[in-house]
């Protein structure tokens, strides 16, 4: 099933305690989130490929980003 996701630019804490720019993508279906350090097409992806692998419903579902970004 496709499933439509919104992507959220926020700040992460980094690994060397400063403010990284990122990103938070929530599953429309069930709320689940996954976040990436940067803001662009990659990390978005990333959180797309995290969601498939992280469903807590244990769906297989294709994760694409509602906004067009990617």
């Amino acid at each position: 099933m496709e499933v439509p996701c919104t992507v959220e630019e926020t700040t992460l804490q980094g690994d060397h305690g400063g403010d990284v720019p990122s990103v938070i993508v929530e599953c429309s279906r069930c709320g689940h989130s996954t976040e990436s350090f940067g803001t662009g097409e990659a990390s978005i992806r990333r959180c797309l490929v995290l969601l498939r692998q992280e469903c807590p419903n244990d769906e297989d579902n294709w994760y694409y980003d509602e906004d067009g970004q990617c």
